[in-house]
């Protein structure tokens, strides 16, 4: 295992400088340092889920042809590459990440009563929820089979505990919702919870897999959570945006689920205001013309800028911690991803 250098966010050295966030990054660059390493993954992934069960394999085959983006398999292998190098408990890690993450869609949909996923039927629009459920039960068992039979212990704690934090925020935000009472710091805990845990499982997982070092892996496990978080207000401003992102814009709104942009505008307008739009938000049915009042009020309110300010501060934190690793293609791939995911479209 190589030595880690001491190396400074603020180290003026070209190759430990920060990298500018307002350059064009897209998904291929991020996965350039592995893409030979995801080809031998997606056939581990793939015999991972292999069932002898006829109708189920029809169904897990029809997962198979779905193509996503495969963001946490990547994260996985760039963290082992940052730590050391690419092993075959990396490979398991990246699988059971992917088998959990698999299991949390598909268990998704049933919830939402989804009809679509990546512009496909679902799986419970085809098969109907019994089986969307008992897939993904599959799955999740399929990766605990994977992690015990290996005694890969620490990968399964790693992923135990997202799973947790994931069920935890997903009942937090229900019952906030349903007060619509949800501050700052909660709308943080929820979505620490319900999306950075599982991205600080991926980069954790990496490390782990590559590296003993205790102070590398718990900062792989602090870029995830920052990068996780950055994620996740992202995908919020979608809901107030103007073109189709796959997301149809104002659906959080539909949801009743109170975002930092709207969080923010709330807090700066005054009671009356803040009275009518939390009018609407209750509102079971929404208009377009609902949709667009409230969209209207955060923007003038500067919910949509401050939302932007708390992603890029975000990404630049995760940015900085990875200049504390050595100047490699892999921790390079990393800090393009940090951009990617502030700039990315959908």
């Amino acid at each position: 295992m190589p030595e880690t250098t001491s190396v400074h966010p603020g180290d003026a050295s070209p190759a430990n400088a920060l990298r500018p966030l307002d350059r064009d990054v897209s998904l291929s660059d991020v996965r350039r340092p592995v893409e030979a390493e995801l080809d031998h993954f997606r056939r581990y992934f793939r015999a991972a889920m292999r069932t002898d069960v006829g109708l189920l394999d029809r169904v897990v085959q029809y997962v198979l042809r779905q193509k996503g983006k495969r963001i946490r398999p990547v994260l996985v292998l760039l963290s082992a590459k940052v730590c050391g190098g690419i092993t075959e408990t990396s490979y398991r890690g990246a699988a059971l990440v992917e088998l959990l993450h698999t299991a949390t869609l598909i268990h998704d949909d049933v919830v939402d009563d989804a009809e679509r996923r990546r512009g496909l039927f679902s799986i419970n629009a085809l098969w109907k929820n019994k089986i969307a459920v008992l897939l993904g039960d599959f799955l999740l068992s399929r990766g605990l089979l994977l992690a015990l039979e290996h005694r890969d212990y620490a990968l399964l704690h790693t992923v135990s505990d997202a799973v947790r934090r994931m069920s935890e925020g997903e009942l937090l935000q229900i019952e906030k919702t349903r007060h619509l009472d949800i501050d700052e710091p909660t709308y943080f805990r929820i979505i620490s919870d319900k999306t950075a845990s599982l991205i600080a499982a991926c980069t954790t997982c990496g490390a782990i897999s590559a590296t003993d070092d205790e102070d590398e892996i718990a900062r792989l496990r602090t870029i995830g959570e920052k990068l996780g978080l950055a994620f996740q207000i992202r995908d919020d401003l979608f809901d107030f945006g103007v073109q189709d992102v796959g997301k149809p814009l104002g659906i959080d709104l539909q949801e009743k689920k109170m975002t930092l942009p709207l969080i923010h505008a709330l807090r700066e307008a005054d009671d009356a205001e803040r009275r009518r739009i939390l009018k609407i938000v209750r509102q079971k049915k929404k208009s377009r013309a609902d949709v667009r009042a409230v969209s209207a009020f955060v923007e003038r309110h500067g919910g949509i800028d401050y939302a932007r300010r708390r992603m890029t501060e975000l990404a630049r934190e995760a940015h900085a911690l990875m200049t504390t690793f050595p100047p490699t293609e892999a921790r390079d791939a990393l800090m393009d991803l940090a951009v990617y995911i502030i700039q990315r479209k959908k």
